[in-house]
């Protein structure tokens, strides 16, 4: 008998799931994926995908045998600890934390033990563990740049975190704006307990902080005692001008946990990334231990541990690099800036200054990455990206997804990160014949 009131086939009703699952945040990658599929034969400035011009297939085999012998060689390891390292579950915090010391120590100076490090899954994972553990109170509040991006936004919607936005300006996020939030939040009940910014070329805007701008931050974190948690996946991708230190290597009072991953610089498909965290933690007996333990044991609840083949890979790729990405990444470096300037140059020729005024299309100019958002005279949401891959053959992202405010509604968001030169030429023509379709009202 079919009790009453349940849905037909006893299908599970949306109310009675978790109420995040209905937040619009979740629905944006979700939708921008399916848009994508829909349309293979669109060019795409859609996903920030790192570029695919230097991978091939086997050299996956050659980094794995390259990180065994290395455990052989270099560490005297015998072919049984080897056969254990590769094949079982292996410590939660990550077999290859030691090579990542001195990866970033090469590469940002940042000098922290490995005892610091936790290898996650992906950045995405050293977001949720990181999330889970400062976030104790009701009152906790995780102050973002906005825009900001969907990921961090999406974890802290799935936790239950409250977020309160940060108006982000031309040079990125403004500390003195922050320090706005921050008395903001205090005056409206709320513990501001940590900012997420991504410093350099961050996605969605390609806003970058000055040197002054990162060390005023971090003056404030001190000041008004909040964390920092700085997620840096284009740092080395420089178009012009020279790299900024990251806010950890500038970090003299332990205020900054560093999010890092291998997707942008190593191998996207090994999904590795990891958490830098050298704060202590100061049990009830007075008993100090490292952040990275607390972190380690919310991971042994959530994925156990991260793939130790992934980590073989990379950790093989790291010792062939010899622990220097920044080195290792020169052609990848050159491909961006090709790309950014092929973009930043169509986009001039089809709207020179003459016609921007009169069409009222403006865009960035960033000093890196993989991104350039455009400023356009119609509302660029999901229902026009959905006519401009099907009518014009070009897909982007609506800016308006990465406010939380609002904000960004005659906004699109353009990553020249995996395309060729051509496919950016061919596609800023289509987007120029979409926006001027969609201008004189002559689209669909």
């Amino acid at each position: 008998m079919t009790q009453v009131g349940a849905p037909p086939d006893q299908a599970l009703l949306l109310a009675d799931l978790h109420g995040s699952l209905s937040a619009p945040v979740l629905d944006a990658m979700t939708f921008l994926n399916e848009v994508v599929g829909r349309f293979p034969d669109a060019i795409s400035f859609a996903p920030g995908r790192p570029t695919e011009g230097g991978f091939e297939p086997e050299d996956l085999a050659r980094h794995l045998q390259t990180y065994t012998t290395y455990l052989e060689k270099e560490l005297g390891w015998s072919r049984d600890q080897v056969r254990t390292q590769l094949f079982q579950y292996g410590r939660t915090s990550g077999i290859i934390r030691e090579l990542i010391a001195r990866t970033v120590a090469n590469d940002e100076g940042i000098q922290v033990p490995p005892e610091a490090i936790v290898v996650t899954t992906g950045c995405q994972e050293a977001l949720l563990l990181t999330l889970r553990a400062l976030f104790a109170r009701p009152e906790d509040t995780l102050l973002v740049s906005s825009p900001c991006y969907v990921g961090v936004t999406g974890v802290a919607e799935l936790l239950g975190i409250r977020v309160r936005p940060v108006p982000e300006g031309p040079a990125g996020p403004d500390p003195e704006a922050l320090l706005a939030a921050v008395h903001a939040s205090r005056q409206a009940g709320e513990r501001p307990r940590a900012f997420y910014v991504v410093p350099d070329f961050g996605n969605p805007s390609g806003a970058s902080m000055s040197t002054a701008a990162r060390k005023r931050l971090l003056e404030l974190a001190a000041d008004e005692d909040f964390l920092v948690l700085e997620d840096d996946p284009y740092g080395f991708f420089v178009r012009s001008g020279s790299a900024r230190p990251t806010l950890k290597a500038l970090d003299h009072s332990r205020r900054v946990i560093f999010l890092g991953s291998f997707a942008k610089t190593a191998l996207p498909g090994a999904r590795v990334g990891y958490i830098i965290a050298d704060q202590e933690v100061i049990g009830p007996s007075g008993r100090r231990t490292m952040i990275t333990d607390e972190l380690s044991k919310i991971k042994s609840m959530t994925t156990v541990n991260t793939s130790a083949v992934s980590q073989a890979v990379i950790g093989g790729l790291l010792v062939e690099s010899d622990c220097r990405l920044r080195t290792a990444n020169s052609h990848a470096v050159a491909h961006y800036r090709t790309n950014m300037d092929t973009l930043l140059d169509e986009l001039e020729r089809h709207f020179p200054a003459a016609r921007r005024a009169e069409v009222g299309v403006h865009w960035n100019r960033p000093d890196g990455g993989f991104f350039v958002v455009v400023d356009v005279p119609f509302v660029a949401d999901h229902r026009a990206l959905e006519l401009s891959a099907r009518c014009f053959g070009v897909l982007w992202t609506p800016m308006c997804d990465f406010h939380l405010d609002g904000g960004g509604t005659h906004q699109l968001r353009l990553s020249c990160s995996s395309q060729s030169p051509q496919e950016i030429t061919e596609g800023v023509a289509r987007l120029a014949d979409f926006i001027t379709a969609q201008t004189t009202g002559t689209a669909g």
